[in-house]
């Protein structure tokens, strides 16, 4: 019997290379983007935080210099959550695009692995009818054999 070999397997083992890459690089931007919205959830509480402890503060009486320490240490918060915040949208559209091309890759080596199934189901009918046509071979030659004698 013949060895069954599909054509585009060297093709196949390389996409399915580069859908394992890709999904490394997806799960490290996903691992990016949660690292920065953490630090931007901590940025958020921490603002919360302080604007709750000023609050209580202001109740006991606060000085001047303590409101303007108050309200530059909140801007200098802001600003920081702002950049953060850019950094949390780049990472989701980097982790988006990952996402993507994940997706992309995952079509394409089911697409080999399809037409792989369909190869060896047409090898393997192939496969049947030349037995069938061997074994019909022999038994014609048996019958002829036992005419003939």
């Amino acid at each position: 019997m013949v060895q069954y070999t599909y054509r585009f397997e060297k093709l196949l083992t390389i996409r399915e290379q580069e859908k394992q890459q890709t999904e490394m690089a997806y799960k490290e931007s996903v691992r990016s983007f949660e690292k920065v919205a953490t630090q931007l959830y901590e940025l958020l509480k921490k603002k919360e935080n302080l604007i709750e402890y000023q609050n209580e503060r202001l109740k006991n009486g606060l000085t001047i210099d303590e409101i303007h320490h108050f309200a530059k240490f909140i801007d200098s918060l802001e600003h920081t959550i702002d950049e953060v915040q850019q950094k949390v949208k780049q990472a989701r559209v980097k982790m988006q695009w990952y996402e993507q091309k994940l997706v992309e890759k995952n079509l394409e080596v089911r697409k080999y692995e399809k037409m792989r199934e369909k190869d060896y189901s047409a090898f393997q009918e192939e496969q049947n009818r030349l037995e069938a046509q061997h074994l019909d071979e022999i038994s014609s030659l048996m019958y002829n054999k036992k005419i003939f004698r």
